[in-house]
């Protein structure tokens, strides 16, 4: 009987509890509830990762979630009793980034590496763009992970930028409208990006400290605007806070730029993390509104948690935090429970990536219709260490775990072209030697993400070049570039080495004398010198880094299977020092002290350019400075050649309800199809209060595929705001009212029409925020 009793009391015991309170679990109760039944240290723990096993600090792009996904750059907290599963968060802009082998697991996990962010921003086409995000993201949802850290969108302020391969352009619309194309493409798939690096992450040099002065103004206007378009044009799940400091204070930690500006007025609805190891006080980026610190430390842990429990951190910021971070999670393939098959259809994203490379490929020159290369042109020559070993993208948290890369060499031979062999057996076998020569040394675990010395050019005799001279039909030179994360470039890797020069001027001067023609292939992640040698080859193809195909696309452009339309979204100068921030900008090459990453020092020095850059050429940036100054540039912003020519025709404007639309008919005038970049400048009125660049991009369109003689109409929109400029002295933008002129060009200095348009004036105010602790020396305008 007792024992009948026992069991009677604890069945009803049993429908009593389950009629009675459960635990919220996140998606079926409402938020607020998951996080009223969270403790302080669960919570505590989700607004921080889960740490990096194996690293103290040292290393910012090696991330070990050997349980998820190995090779990822980190996850979030798990909390199972309320339902929140950890998520996966993984680099980068050029393709999914983790590790391509598993201990014990005999199957491959190699991404496609697509091109570089800088070859993408030059097709000009965010349509294609779109595209290749999609396939893009496709990768990060098949292998499981669940947010790429991308796009990466600063502004090229210099020209010696380590991660300008990562970024788009020296001009923010450029910036902002690819930024949000790709965006749009990743999360079509359901999973999640992070725009980075918020903000004003414009040097590698010491980049975990630098402080980066910069007005208002050209924070507004140049530095921060397109980082606005992405967001409102695209709603990225999340956006990365960068490591630099932004007018004193670490831009993890600043509520007037995480709060302030990115959600009160841009609407972002979004989560911010630190971009890993990022900031120095925990408390701080809470109260600031960086709602998560990735890679997580345990000193992190323990400031939140005793913040809390002191009084000095209040928990309804940390409640705030963490219901972002949950209404990110609910949206993962991880928190649907996403049966991903570690399988993506790399076969067809490889052809996705070599047909999006030809199209921002950017023709320099082509004299006497050099290229595309006739039937005739069947044996080539090929010099130059890179047109063996070719580049397919930059080092660091951006470079892709790939299967392999297609080398020009392959993919000449793929096109049927037949390369000489004795020269090519005589470059592998220097080639080896020198890459045994230039092989990292020492066991530092962060070297084999730096850029590795590439091969100095070998000196050939003239016997030699007479004899293959003779021997082939052409000859294809490749001048290569490598750069990445954590170090900037120098001024000598700007300028070609004595060995390049010689090459150039050897080979030119042989074919020529030979009657063959000469083609230089640019390799390269970033701008480098033309000037001095651009007159000596017969043409000039900018093939940037174009992924794991590169070399059978720069072959497709070369036979003529596909044609060139790209264009390019920053200026070639003629000199480096003709760039505006040449004298503020570190030019050799160090890296700052990365063995402290996990625990940055509490005071900074005042070294110039390297604990500080005073950024003086305020709004003008590329060719906002080139243009109003009237220097001589090598290549102008927005100039490529075609295959064909393209004639404009019939301009219009009209305005309506504070939208400018304007019109314009382009017909292909030449012999072979192609498609025009047409880009729509604005030149405001003199006499304004403040000084205005000669002219500004304002909207861009991309057309069709036009046959010979073919014509298509291209539109294009301006809003009223988008003509202001910002006035710190009244924290608005202002637009001036009077006479604007609407210049419709193939370039920056190849204006096709130009519009005059009565404008009205108009202000709109914004938050007081974002200013410099003192004052700098601001360049001003040209006075003539």
């Amino acid at each position: 009987m007792k024992k009948e009793l026992i069991i009677g009391m604890a069945f009803s015991a049993a429908i009593l509890s389950s009629c009675g309170p459960t635990t919220p679990q996140l998606g079926k109760s409402p938020i607020n509830e998951v996080i009223n039944a969270m403790t302080l240290e669960e919570k505590a723990h989700l607004v921080i990762g889960t740490g990096m096993a194996g690293f103290s600090g040292d290393s910012a792009v090696i991330g070990k979630t050997k349980k998820l996904v190995p090779g990822a750059a980190g996850t979030t907290y798990p909390i199972e009793r309320l339902g929140i599963p950890a998520v996966v968060l993984a680099d980068g802009p050029a393709g999914l980034r983790i590790d391509p082998t598993r201990e014990g697991d005999s199957a491959t996990y190699y991404c496609t590496h697509f091109p570089i962010g800088t070859l993408l921003a030059s097709t000009w086409n965010q349509e294609l763009v779109e595209n290749v995000g999609k396939a893009i993201g496709n990768e990060v949802l098949e292998y499981g992970a669940d947010v790429l850290l991308a796009p990466a969108l600063n502004i090229h302020r210099n020209p010696l930028c380590g991660r300008n391969f990562e970024y788009y352009s020296e001009d923010p619309l450029v910036s902002g409208k690819i930024a949000a194309a790709y965006v749009r493409g990743v999360q079509s798939n359901g999973v999640g990006t992070s725009i980075k690096h918020f903000a004003v992450n414009n040097q590698e040099s010491n980049r975990m400290a630098v402080d980066a002065h910069v007005s208002p103004r050209a924070l507004r206007e140049i530095y921060l605007k397109g980082f606005e378009i992405a967001v409102k044009e695209s709603n990225p799940w999340t956006v990365m806070s960068s490591y630099n400091y932004l007018n004193g204070v670490y831009t993890s930690e600043n509520p007037e730029l995480l709060t302030t500006l990115l959600r009160d007025e841009w609407g972002f609805k979004g989560m911010v993390m630190t971009d890993w190891f990022g900031g120095k006080d925990a408390v701080a980026q809470m109260e600031a509104g960086n709602d998560m610190l990735q890679p997580g430390l345990d000193r992190q842990y323990e400031a939140i948690v005793n913040a809390v429990k002191e009084g000095k951190l209040d928990e309804a910021i940390l409640n705030r935090n963490v219901e972002r971070i949950l209404n990110m999670i609910l949206q993962t393939p991880h928190f649907k429970k996403y049966n991903y098959s570690n399988k993506p259809d790399l076969q067809a994203h490889a052809n996705v990536t070599r047909q999006s490379a030809t199209e921002g490929m950017v023709l320099l020159k082509n004299d006497n219709q050099t290229l595309p290369l006739n039937s005739n042109i069947q044996k080539v020559a090929l010099f130059g260490c890179t047109s063996y070993n070719f580049i397919a993208g930059g080092t660091g948290s951006g470079n892709v775990n790939r299967a392999y890369t297609v080398s020009l060499l392959d993919g000449l031979k793929n096109a049927n072209f037949q390369v000489n062999d004795e020269l090519k057996n005589i470059y592998l076998k220097y080639i080896a030697e020198e890459n045994e020569r230039n092989k990292p040394k020492g066991d530092n675990p962060l070297v084999k993400f730096l850029p590795t010395p590439l091969p100095t050019e070998m000196a050939l005799s003239a016997d030699q070049l007479s004899n293959w001279a003779a021997q082939t039909d052409i000859a294809l030179i490749t001048l290569g570039r490598m750069s990445g994360e954590f170090v900037d470039r120098k001024v000598s890797d700007f300028n070609l080495s004595k060995e390049e020069s010689k090459l150039i001027n050897d080979v030119c001067r042989t074919f020529h004398a030979a009657g063959k023609k000469v083609v230089v292939i640019l390799n390269i992640g970033g701008v480098i010198e033309t000037d001095s040698w651009k007159n000596l080859p017969d043409a000039i193809l900018c093939a940037w880094q174009a992924g794991q195909e590169g070399g059978n696309s720069v072959a497709d452009i070369l036979s003529g299977k596909a044609y060139p339309s790209g264009k390019l979204t920053m200026t070639f100068p003629v000199k480096f020092e003709d760039a505006a921030s040449s004298a503020n900008f570190p030019t050799e090459g160090a890296m700052g002290n990365l063995s402290n990453m996990a625990d940055p020092k509490e005071k900074k020095s005042d070294v110039k350019l390297w604990d500080y850059t005073d950024y003086e050429e305020d709004i003008y940036v590329g060719y906002r400075y080139f243009d109003s100054f009237e220097k001589q540039v090598s290549y102008p912003f927005g100039y490529g050649l075609s295959y064909t020519t393209f004639e404009y025709g019939n301009p219009k404007v009209k305005t309506e309800n504070g939208i400018y639309t304007v019109t314009v008919d382009v017909k292909n005038t030449g012999t072979q199809p192609g498609k025009e970049i047409v880009e729509l400048y604005i030149s405001a009125p003199k006499g304004g209060e403040l000084n205005k660049p000669e002219k500004e991009l304002k909207a861009f369109a991309k057309t069709k595929e036009l046959n010979p003689g073919e014509t298509t109409s291209v539109t294009m929109e301006v809003k009223a705001f988008d003509l202001a400029s910002y006035n710190e002295n009244s924290s608005a933008w202002v637009i001036d009212g009077g006479n604007y002129q609407f210049l419709i060009g193939a370039s920056s200095r190849d204006i096709k029409a130009t519009l005059d348009v009565v404008v009205t004036g108009g202000v709109e105010k914004t938050n007081n925020i974002l200013h410099l602790q003192s004052p700098i020396n601001i360049l001003k305008n040209n006075p003539f």
